[in-house]
């Protein structure tokens, strides 16, 4: 499955899917983004059982700030529409499934 772009025009559709949901906020400028991009679109296309969102903050202020995102890369697992697990700074693809899994 591949990578959302997420906005606020479709975030209650991912926020209420069913499955465990991976977001990663990032901007183009962000040299640490830009090494967890591929990693978040590798477990997008090899993890077809979890929902994959991406969130410019330049572009997305108002989500940024919903989830309190002051420095980036930012991943947020969700469940259920709930927060479970969050993380700041790059971290390699293992880290980032042990949060999804978590």
């Amino acid at each position: 499955m591949s990578v959302f772009i997420v906005n606020k025009n479709n975030f209650e559709q991912i926020k209420s899917s069913e499955k465990t949901v991976l977001l990663d906020f990032y901007a183009d400028w962000c040299g640490p983004c830009r090494m967890v991009s591929p990693l978040v679109d590798e477990i997008a296309e090899e993890n077809p059982q979890y929902l994959v969102g991406k969130i410019n903050v330049d572009n997305e202020p108002e989500l940024a700030k919903a989830f309190g995102v002051v420095s980036i890369p930012t991943l947020v697992v969700m469940r259920n529409g709930k927060i479970v697990n969050q993380s700041v700074g790059a971290r390699p693809k293992p880290q980032i499934l042990d949060m999804l899994k978590g």
